[in-house]
């Protein structure tokens, strides 16, 4: 109990009480005390959580190719003791002169580290989850995959942009095999179905390839240039390759006429490979990244014989607090703009600027010294600020 002190002060005629009260200090510490709290790591970690049991992945590629590690490690320290001892190449090194056969580089690649490193690029790019599911494989098999356009090769790596108007015809793939050996190619966009969502659309289905001549295979499904919808940024166009144990019959896939119907070219990697896992196996990968340009619309019109479809992302509306009648401190223009449709806004600047534009003539020079023009004695604070920042070209968005 706190203790009550009574002091009686004659000074203009006035009691004065002093209490002295015990405060509970205000600061607390919100939820458990540091000893036991978890840090934010181990909470994610938690969160993040997925049981192996469950959650694992499955190779359902080709058995890694037996190889003998000490004959090819005796193999290159050989070769590097040559290299060390030659003194022609350490002169031409030193001279910055020293020739590099990057095809010799490519080959070396694709016969040792190729098949690991385009998995991991792979997985960074979410191909295997995406088409396979939890499943992955690696791909021992290489393709060589180029476009045609204007005499020009455009190549297939693993990432690369290609643009929708240097992939309108069907590539050139290339890939070593042996001659009675059977493959299915396929070219697939997980990204760009217009109707359904978690669907692809199948642009090349190629069966029944034998020895790698895939001029001999059987057209199960004609090619079909990309065409991304403007909008939706960049979609993977993802070639792969599955070797066969034998002859596929391939009319469960439904017939795809010389017209153009995107309905029937609907298609799930995951399922196609589910009902077929028995006598396939993927065996190659690449893929490129598209996106829109102009010749699409020609694509949408002519060939699709449909509108061509705009995507916009809908961002979350920021919060304004609500209007008031008599906004003290408050730009008016700019003020009043908060409130206003932003399309709206951005169609009257457009027709304030062609309203000046002369088809026939050159446009107006602009002012030497903008600031230095006086204004009409007449015209509103406002309404000079925003003539001034017209000369300096000071667009809207600095405003914000």
């Amino acid at each position: 109990m706190s203790l009550s002190v009574t002091c009686l002060l004659k000074k203009q005629n006035r009691l004065l009480t002093f209490l002295s009260v015990r405060h509970r200090s205000q600061r607390r510490n919100l939820g458990k005390p540091i000893t036991a709290a978890q840090t934010l790591e181990e909470r994610l970690e938690e969160m993040n959580f997925k049981d192996p049991k469950i959650h694992f992945k499955v190779d359902i590629g080709l058995p890694q190719p037996l190889k003998d590690k000490k004959k090819e490690t005796a193999k290159r320290i050989e070769y590097l003791k040559n290299i060390k001892c030659n003194a022609e190449l350490e002169k031409l090194a030193r001279d910055n002169e020293l020739p590099v056969s990057l095809e010799e580089i490519s080959n070396d690649w694709s016969k040792t580290n190729a098949p690991l490193h385009i998995k991991k690029i792979a997985e960074y790019y979410g191909v295997y989850e995406h088409l396979f599911g939890d499943a992955y494989f690696l791909p021992y098999i290489q393709m060589n995959i180029n476009y045609q356009h204007d005499s020009q090769e455009v190549p297939v790596y693993r990432g690369n942009i290609i643009k929708p108007y240097e992939a309108v015809n069907s590539p050139k793939v290339e890939f070593e095999a042996s001659e009675k050996s059977l493959w299915t190619l396929m070219l697939t966009n997980p990204d760009g179905h217009l109707q359904k969502e978690n669907s692809e659309y199948i642009h090349w289905l190629v069966g029944n390839i034998p020895g790698g001549d895939v001029t001999k295979g059987e057209t199960i499904i004609s090619y079909l240039q990309p065409f991304p919808a403007r909008g939706t940024g960049y979609q993977r166009m993802i070639f792969v390759l599955y070797q066969q144990t034998c002859e596929i019959n391939f009319s469960f896939i439904k017939s795809v006429s010389e017209k153009i119907d995107l309905d029937k070219r609907t298609f799930s990697t995951f399922n196609f490979y589910q009902s077929k896992q028995d006598i396939i196996t993927p065996a190659g990968l690449a893929f490129y990244q598209t996106d829109w340009d102009n010749s699409l619309t020609e694509f949408y019109h002519n060939k699709l014989m449909m509108p061509e479809p705009i995507y916009e992302y809908d961002f979350p509306s920021p919060y304004i607090k609500p209007q008031k009648w008599f906004p003290l401190k408050e730009p008016f223009n700019l003020y009043m703009d908060k409130y206003r449709d932003e399309k709206q806004i951005a169609k009257e600047f457009l027709l304030r600027k062609l309203k000046k534009t002369h088809p026939f003539q050159k446009p107006e020079p602009s002012l030497k010294y903008p600031c230095a023009v006086p204004f009409k004695k007449s015209t509103p604070s406002w309404l000079k600020l925003e003539m001034k920042k017209e000369r300096l070209r000071w667009g809207r968005i600095n405003d914000y």
